[in-house]
């Protein structure tokens, strides 16, 4: 434990010293202050548009955060060459895999915190001085707390989509394993249209492989709550709960794989 928990804090903080981690933060931050610009142009609907577009920016610069930086935990080791003094250590190679994950993990929480913190601000800028009649009309409070649900479920997606990308990269290259990962989001978010395809192809197989790839594939649609969160519908517990329980079932049968596939990869 304490050897994972060391390579975790150490992964933790050569992400912290990325620039590019740094421009997606600042960028993230920017585009949910420019937000405030954008709903200034449309007349009563500028919690819902800083909502939409701040949460949105949330997701998908950690997207980019989780996947550029995920695939090369395990590739830069090894394009350095420093993969071989880490194992030349009393370190198991599933330590070293966990370790990277639960690093990028804790970059993940530090930023999604960061972008999160940025929206409440410009919010709370934006609801100052609005007198209360107006306030009654929004769908939900400027400062609504329901939102910490969305952002939950969006940094579970996150996480979710780091095993993946730490999947791909323990067996392919930087280039493959960013395409893999982003064709798992894309096919992700699109899953539902899996399970009807035999509506609009006359094809058996065709119906049958993508029937299939319906039940193997993450549903990442179930993680995206931004729209009834924005308009005040209530997200249940038990709901989060349940969509929670399965990411955490993905994750562990992703990493179980990984390290599988990572200790038994020649590096000779």
């Amino acid at each position: 434990m304490r050897v994972t928990a060391a390579i975790a804090v150490n992964v933790f903080r050569e992400s912290v010293r990325d620039k590019v981690l740094y421009n997606l933060v600042l960028f993230a931050v920017v585009l949910t202050a420019a937000s405030y610009l954008i709903g200034q142009l449309t007349a009563g609907q500028d919690v819902k548009i800083i909502k939409d577009l701040g949460l949105s920016a949330t997701s998908i610069f950690g997207l980019f955060i989780a996947v550029f930086i995920g695939i090369g935990l395990v590739s830069k080791e090894v394009e350095r060459r420093s993969i071989y003094a880490l194992l030349a250590k009393p370190i198991h190679r599933y330590q070293l895999v966990i370790g990277k994950y639960c690093g990028l993990t804790l970059t993940l929480a530090v930023n999604v915190a960061v972008m999160s913190a940025a929206i409440y601000v410009v919010l709370a800028y934006m609801a100052w001085g609005v007198p209360q009649p107006v306030r009654t009309v929004w769908d939900a409070p400027a400062l609504d707390p329901a939102m910490l649900k969305a952002v939950t479920l969006i940094f579970v997606e996150l996480m979710l989509v780091t095993a993946v990308a730490l999947f791909f990269s323990t067996f392919s290259t930087p280039m493959l394993s960013a395409a893999f990962t982003f064709g798992f989001y894309v096919v992700g978010h699109f899953s539902g249209d899996l399970r009807n395809f035999q509506q609009v192809v006359d094809s058996p197989a065709a119906a049958q492989l993508a029937r299939g790839l319906y039940w193997v594939l993450p549903n990442l649609a179930q993680f995206d709550v931004k729209s009834d969160v924005v308009h005040g519908v209530p997200v249940p517990l038990g709901y989060m709960a349940i969509t929670i329980a399965y990411a955490a079932v993905y994750i562990a049968v992703l990493l179980a794989i990984a390290m599988l596939v990572f200790s038994r990869r020649d590096f000779k």
